[in-house]
Parts: structure tokens; C-alpha cells; sequence
């Protein structure tokens, strides 16, 4: 770089190597100094210092944080600026700082207060667990005026419990907040030689999938998820969030995905207070189920979250798992702990040399022994001197027989001298025998730190137990740890768009206007892809858009799905090399989007004759008429499908005929030929599903319905729909829909005061509809519900303060009737309680009075006072 120097002459500096030594200084100090912290204590430098600065004038009270951030820059050389953020971040963890006042909201994402506003002391758990000068290794403040922590004595893993986030120069660091009782749990079970597994739990609750978290190590990712309900048919409540995660954010996402098409919703109200509870209030006739999905498919109702564990060991950034650090942390503690064994035993053997000294100086008089001593020196040696009558130290090799008290150490200068500056008052009332109670208690107080000091893994399993007591208490999992099924966005996103066709001039998509060329296909989302048959044999699947050109002489166009096995798709076509008539079945699970695909054969001349798309898996029967031409005896014959095996799609299928045909034609629809569809449910998601999970519902075949008997005293049947969620603490039964189904229902009428029992056949033929059974009164209600054959039930209620009991077989009780009507009178009291009895339980012994041969229809129970049944 050329520069003028004060003569006018040029001179040339030479950059070479500046850069990269400057660099490195800079990428070091960020590393080390401001944003990955140490592995020993769990902090940032600047976490580290406002700690020590909070300790230096700790005394018990409150302080300002204007004043805590003062101090601290007494050692941080930065602004305030980010000693408050820092301050503040610590003290919503609510782990080691002790707040009062307005210190902001996690969960709505509001700020502190001004620091002048707000106060914060170090917590107790702080104080016993972070901080003790005679184990904390020293070093002078960046100016050289104050001493500072290299880092704290910290006995207990408060970068796990914490959790933390930092970005440096060339690395950054993320490791996640972890439950504080299981921390403790798996530190004691690392002392004991197990190994322990651990996982993220955050303050905001929420829920966590941990199955790739990889021991929080770089390449792991976790999976969290917002806790939402359903409040009704219309209406969702985000009750807990996922970490990093505010309410305000949230919202902002719900609206995006909102304006994008992704979901259907009318408003999101945040009512927000002490606890999380974002409303979310959806447009009539959307599925509460599907939208869940939609909120974590497009919003952050879930998040991923992709943990790199990296702290300070050895002076020098390292990547470990969260259990190695946990390792780290436990053996550490372990090693303070003996530190301060050893320190507190010195410090006691010390008190039982001088205590030993004393009590031989005061009860053999050797006070007198100095009166006549002219020097300070004469005074010394001559207690020295008296004193090594009664004792022997390790350096005079004592033999085993000597009967001198044995001290610890040798008698120095310092020790005689702390002698004379006994004073006479003292002496004079010097009282042997407490004073050999003294000696005794320092004695006892050594064996046992000896012994602690032998068993220190004992020990420091106890220290753990006693944290876990004293402050364990309100910190249990607020995380719940679950699996999440993988979401296929196309499968959730709100059909936002109308897909449209013109078959003749070869577009598709959702731009175009309905006319009497443009044909509409179905509801699709802008996610969604499309499938594409024309009459020349050819197929292709393109992502949806506004207009796109796909071929002319369309056949059939749909929303295509990746993997569906069900959709089987018929043809015929006639091969151009040979005159001959193949059909083939086939599914299209995967392809390459925008490629071109042949059914027919390569060969010129080749012509697609017939084609059909079947969602089950149906195999129709065709006619077959061949050409008048044609030299075959029989030029008209019947073609089933069902006999043709589904193979690939680029498979030759099975001849035909061998002789030239005019045309194909439908002849009868045909059923399913890859079998009923089983369908399962998921006694946790509540999930349908055809993978096995869970209990069997039933096998679906094409038309069949689902038959769903709500505890609301409704049911409902409805179209096999994969998609749909159940709460299956709502529902008595779920399954497939039988019209010889019998429902037995108890219930009280709110018209009438009475309990009643109803049997009752299906009649409604509405879909997708919710049918009520009972009175339109407030106050009835469904008590029981059930569609087995044969149903005996237990019922109770409370009567003067009893319990009474009986038994009652609903089948014998009342006939089948319509399903408006009221059914038999059961009781003129309200049921508390109706059970079924199960099949292999063995009745009880009913009452002589009632017993199900005499119970007719029309005939109803009533409790007496001795908890029998009786007629009437």
C-alpha cells in the first residue's frame, strides 16, 4: 500500500501475513472470550463475571441491575448493553438469579424493564452450588485492577440445565436446556459406574420428538411441537409452545400460512396471561383434525432444531455429546468435593494441633517456666523445649512405645508464639475437661472426613441426593418426550385452488377459468402435483401452477399422491409392431416429475383402446368387438380385469387376441381386487392408519362406511377418511358400519326426570353428519352406550349417602325400536354410574326380587334403602 509520508516521498508496507495473524488473534478471543462456553462451569465469560460481580457484594438483599451491570464491567471489557442482555437471559432461566420486577416474558417474547427498574440476587441454590474462593483458580481483570475467576468451582452442570446458543468465528454452538432432577439422577448413576441417557425438557412445556437428537452432538435434530386442543368442532387453543418459540412469532406465522393458502382459518386471538393460550377459531366445515396437522406442517407449531454441542476444554473449542459434558461435569464435581475435604481437614488438623498445644502449655504451667527468660528468643526455645517433654512429632521417628501425645506435625515458631498471646484471664479459667470435649468433637469431625475422603464417590452420590432434596421440589419434566408421525404436507395443506382441465387443447391448472372448455377436476393446493393420461399412450406428473401445458388429447388428470398403492389404473392398447391386444394393470407410486412415460408399446401405430382409473384397486369386465375383417369365428367376447395380476407400469401385459379390434367397452363395474383396506387406529394419536398401528377397525372395501357412536348421546357415519383424527376419550365405538348394528343407549331424559333404555337400528342415510338421539332438554344426557348383542350392565347411584347397586341385561329390558323413540322407563332417579360387564367376567348374584326373567318391557327399577333392586 502506497502512503505519503511528511517529505512527500512514498513508502510501501507490507501487508503480507498481517491478515492472517490478525484474523486468527480475532477468531481466538471470539472463541474463547465472548461465545462458546467452558466446559468446567457451563459459562460464557460474560455470564461468568456477572456472577462473580453479584457474589462480591452479595448480602442477601436485592440489587438494581443498573448497579449489577456497573460492577460487572469492573470486569468485562464490553459495553452494558450486552451485560444486561445476558443478565436478563440468566435470569428467565430461573436457575441462578433470584428476580424481582418486570424481567420480560419467554413466552409472549416482551422485553425487561429498564435496569434501573428491576433487582436480582443470586439464588440459594447459587450460592451452595457455584461459588467457594479457597477451590476457585485466579486472574487478574482485563485492566489489571481486580482479581476474577478463571472460572467457578460450579458443583453441578448448569450448561445442561441452562442450555445455551453462541456464534463465533468459524463454529457456533447450541446446546440445549435439559431437566434439572434428571441431570441430577443420571450424575449419580454415572458414579455408579451406569451408563445414562438424556434429553432436552424446556421451560415452555410443549412436546419433543428425541429420536435423531444424537446425544445433542453436531448432525442430531430434535423435533418440538406446540400442545394443542381442540375446545370444539370450530375452535383450537395453543396451550404450550416450542422452545425459542413466542406467542407473538407464532401468530405471525399462523397468519402467513393463513395468506398462503396452507390452512383455513378466521381469526387467531392471543389470550395470553400468567399461561400460554393462542386461540385459533376455524371457518366452518374445516376439519379441527387436518388443521392440527396443517399447524405443524406450516407453521411453528413445530420446529426443528438442530443441537451442536461445543464448549472451552483445554483452552481449545471441542464438539462432545451432552452425555460426555454430563461425565465431565460429575467427575469434576467429584474432584471440587475432595478439594474441599482436604481443605477441610488440614483446617481441622490444624485446630486439633493448637487445641493439643494449648491444653499441655496451660495444665503443665509452662507459662512458668518463661519468667525468668531476658529474650524473646530464650522465651521460645524454652517453650518449645517443655512442650517436646509431652509430645513427639513425625520428625522424631517416636518409637511404639513411647507414650508422648503424637502430633500431626512439627511444633514450628508460629506455634509457639500463638502460645504466649494466651492471656492470663483465659488461662485462669481454663476448664480441662471441655477443653478434651473440644479436642474429642475435632477428633470425630476428622474420622469422618477421613472416611468421606475414602468413600468420595459415597460422598458425592450423597451431596447429589441432598440437591435433588433441597431443590428439586417444582422442577419435574415439563416436556413431554413422544414420537411424531411424519407429516406429508400435500396430505394436510388446505385446498386452497381449483384445478382445472381442457382436454382438447392439452392445459391443466388452477389459473384457469371455468368455461365449456376448462373442466373442473377437483380441489387441490398449490403444493399439490398433477397426473396426466392423453390418448396417445403416454403419462406424465407435473407440479400444479396457474397454467401449464401438458400434451394434447387429455383422458384423465388428477391430483397425483407419491406412494398410493391403491389407485390401479386399467387399459388396453394395441401394439403397432404386430397387430396384437394387450391389457395391463398398473399403480404409478414414484416417477420423475416432468418425464414422459409410455403405457403402450414403442412401436409406430400403437394405439391406447381403453383406459379406466380405479381409486380401490376395482376390476371392471369389457366387451371386446373385433373388426368386421377380421378372419376370428367369435368378433365379440367379454374381458375381465380381475384375472390380469397389477404389475409396472412399463410392463407388456397379457394378449388378448391376437386379431385387430374395433372397440372396447365398459361392461360392468367391477369390485376391489387388492382386498379390503385395513384400517387401524391409534390409541395415542387417535390416528387412522393402514400400517398396522394400533387396533383393528376393520376391512373397508370400496362404498363401505365408518360408524362412529359419540358419549354426547350423537353418531355419525362418514366415508373412510385416512386423514381424520379421533379423540377416543369421546367416543364409545369407532368402526365399520353394519346396518344390522344395534345400539342399547342409557340415558336420562331431562323432559321427563327419568332414566331410560333405548334399543335402536340405524335409519339416517346423511353423511358426514352428526345425528342426536336423545331429548333436545339441557339436561339430558347419555349415560351408556353400546352396541354389543347381548349387553349386561352395572348401574349405581347415591342415595342418603349410600351406594346402591344392580345388574341388568339391556336386551331382555327392551326390544329394538325406532331410534326417536324415548325407550322404557329404567328409573325415576338420575344414574351416577353405568358399566358394561364384561363377557368373561362372571355375573354377580342378583337380588331375589329382580332378576332378569321377570323384567319385562315397560317395567322399571327402583333402589331401596338396603341398596336392593325392587319392581314396579
Amino acid at each position: 500500500m502506497d502512503q505519503s509520508n511528511k517529505t512527500g516521498n512514498s513508502q510501501l508496507i507490507n501487508l503480507q501475513g498481517m491478515y492472517q495473524d490478525y484474523f486468527l488473534d480475532y477468531a481466538s478471543y471470539v472463541i474463547l472470550e465472548r461465545a462458546v462456553p467452558h466446559i468446567d462451569d457451563g459459562l460464557k465469560p460474560v455470564q461468568r463475571r456477572i456472577l462473580h460481580a453479584m457474589k462480591e457484594t452479595d448480602d442477601g438483599r436485592y440489587n438494581k441491575v443498573a448497579n449489577v451491570i456497573g460492577l460487572t464491567m469492573q470486569y468485562h471489557p464490553h459495553g452494558d448493553a450486552a451485560i444486561g442482555d445476558a443478565l436478563v437471559n440468566m435470569g428467565q432461566k430461573e436457575l441462578s438469579i433470584d428476580t424481582q420486577g418486570n424481567w420480560g416474558d419467554i413466552a409472549t417474547g416482551a422485553g425487561a424493564a429498564a435496569p434501573r427498574y428491576i433487582e436480582g440476587r443470586l439464588t440459594k441454590f447459587a450460592l451452595e452450588v457455584m461459588f467457594n474462593p479457597q477451590t476457585t483458580e485466579w486472574q487478574m481483570s482485563y485492566d489489571g485492577r481486580k482479581r476474577e475467576p478463571v472460572t467457578l468451582p460450579a458443583k453441578f452442570p448448569l450448561l445442561l440445565a441452562s442450555g445455551t446458543d453462541g456464534i463465533a468465528v468459524g463454529l457456533s454452538t447450541k446446546i440445549m436446556p435439559h431437566n434439572f432432577i434428571e441431570l441430577i439422577k443420571a450424575s449419580i448413576d454415572i458414579l455408579k459406574g451406569k451408563k445414562v441417557q438424556i434429553f432436552p425438557d424446556f421451560q415452555t412445556g410443549a412436546m419433543v420428538d428425541v429420536s435423531d437428537y444424537n446425544g445433542g452432538k453436531r448432525g442430531g435434530k430434535i423435533k418440538v411441537r406446540a400442545l394443542i386442543e381442540k375446545l370444539d368442532k370450530d375452535l383450537l387453543a395453543v396451550k404450550e409452545l416450542p422452545y425459542s418459540v413466542t406467542t407473538e412469532s407464532l401468530i405471525e406465522s399462523i397468519i402467513k400460512a393463513n395468506d398462503k393458502g396452507k390452512i383455513k382459518i378466521k381469526k387467531v386471538v392471543d389470550l395470553t396471561s400468567r399461561d400460554v393460550e393462542v386461540q385459533i377459531e376455524l371457518i366452518p366445515g374445516t376439519s379441527p383434525d387436518v388443521t392440527i396437522d396443517a399447524l405443524y406442517a406450516f407453521t411453528d407449531c413445530e420446529i426443528s432444531i438442530s443441537p451442536n454441542a461445543c464448549v472451552i476444554h483445554e483452552d481449545r473449542p471441542r464438539f462432545m455429546t451432552v452425555e460426555e459434558i454430563l461425565e465431565h461435569n460429575t467427575l469434576r464435581t467429584r474432584d471440587l468435593l475432595q478439594t474441599e475435604l482436604e481443605i477441610k481437614l488440614g483446617e481441622l488438623l490444624e485446630k486439633w494441633h493448637m487445641a493439643s498445644l494449648e491444653k499441655i502449655f496451660i495444665e503443665n504451667r509452662i507459662y512458668h517456666q518463661i519468667e525468668e527468660c531476658e529474650s524473646w528468643e530464650e522465651v521460645l526455645t524454652t517453650i518449645d523445649r517443655e512442650l517436646r517433654k509431652y509430645v513427639v512429632t513425625p520428625a522424631d521417628n517416636p518409637s511404639p512405645n513411647d507414650q508422648r501425645l503424637r502430633m500431626m506435625r512439627d511444633i514450628t515458631e508460629d506455634d509457639v508464639s500463638k502460645l504466649t498471646e494466651i492471656r492470663i484471664k483465659r488461662i485462669s479459667k481454663y476448664n480441662t475437661f471441655k477443653a478434651d470435649e473440644h479436642i474429642a468433637a475435632l477428633e470425630e469431625e476428622m474420622k469422618q472426613v477421613r472416611y468421606d475422603l475414602e468413600h468420595i464417590t459415597d460422598f458425592t452420590i450423597a451431596y447429589y441426593k441432598r440437591l435433588l432434596e433441597k431443590y428439586g421440589k417444582g422442577r419435574e419434566r415439563r416436556t413431554k418426550i413422544t414420537s411424531f408421525e411424519s407429516i406429508q404436507a400435500t396430505e394436510v395443506v388446505a385446498n386452497n385452488a381449483k384445478l382445472f382441465v381442457n382436454y382438447t387443447e392439452g392445459f391443466i391448472g388452477f389459473g384457469l377459468k371455468k368455461d365449456e372448455n376448462n373442466v373442473f377436476v377437483s380441489e387441490c393446493s398449490d403444493i399439490d402435483d398433477v397426473i396426466v393420461f392423453r390418448a396417445d399412450g403416454r403419462f406424465m406428473v407435473k407440479r400444479i401452477a396457474d397454467k401449464v401445458f401438458v400434451g394434447k388429447d387429455i383422458i384423465h388428470a388428477a391430483v397425483w399422491k407419491k406412494n398410493d398403492e391403491r389407485t390401479t389404473y386399467n387399459l388396453v392398447y394395441s401394439d403397432g409392431a404386430n397387430g396384437r391386444t394387450f391389457a395391463k394393470r398398473f399403480n404409478v407410486t414414484a416417477i420423475t416429475r416432468d418425464k414422459e412415460y409410455v403405457l403402450t408399446s414403442e412401436a409406430k401405430g400403437s394405439k391406447l383402446l381403453y383406459f379406466t382409473h380405479n381409486p380401490n384397486g376395482e376390476a371392471e369386465v369389457v366387451n371386446i368387438q373385433l373388426t368386421q375383417a377380421s378372419t376370428a369365428k367369435k368378433k365379440m367376447f367379454d374381458y375381465d380385469f380381475k384375472e390380469l395380476a397389477i404389475k409396472g407400469r412399463s410392463s407388456q401385459g397379457n394378449l388378448i387376441t391376437k386379431y385387430p379390434v374395433r372397440k372396447v367397452n365398459l361392461k360392468e363395474a367391477g369390485r376391489s381386487t387388492i382386498g379390503a383396506l385395513k384400517v387401524y387406529i391409534d390409541d395415542v394419536s387417535g390416528r387412522l392408519n393402514n400400517d398396522g398401528r394400533g387396533r383393528l377397525l376393520g376391512e373397508f372395501d370400496t362404498g363401505e362406511l365408518m360408524f362412529i357412536l359419540y358419549k354426547d348421546g350423537t353418531y355419525e357415519m362418514t366415508e373412510l377418511d385416512m386423514t381424520r383424527r379421533f379423540n377416543l376419550l369421546e367416543l364409545y365405538h369407532l368402526g365399520k358400519y353394519d346396518p344390522e348394528t344395534v345400539i342399547s343407549a342409557v340415558h336420562y331424559d331431562g323432559n321427563k326426570g327419568l332414566t331410560m333404555v333405548k334399543r335402536f337400528r340405524l335409519e339416517t342415510s346423511k353423511l358426514k353428519e352428526r345425528f342426536s338421539y336423545l331429548t333436545d332438554h339441557k339436561d339430558s344426557r347419555l349415560l351408556f352406550a353400546t352396541i354389543e348383542a347381548n349387553p349386561q350392565v352395572r348401574y349405581s347411584m347415591k342415595l342418603k349417602n349410600k351406594k346402591m347397586q344392580g345388574e341388568l341385561n339391556l336386551a331382555d329390558f327392551i326390544d329394538v325400536k325406532g331410534w326417536k323413540a324415548l325407550g322404557n322407563k329404567l328409573s325415576d332417579q338420575k344414574l351416577s354410574e353405568v358399566e358394561l360387564i364384561p363377557s368373561a367376567e362372571k355375573p354377580a348374584e342378583k337380588p331375589a326380587e329382580v332378576t332378569p326373567d321377570k323384567l319385562q318391557a315397560g317395567d322399571s327399577i327402583e333402589f331401596d334403602v338396603d341398596g336392593q333392586t325392587k319392581l314396579f
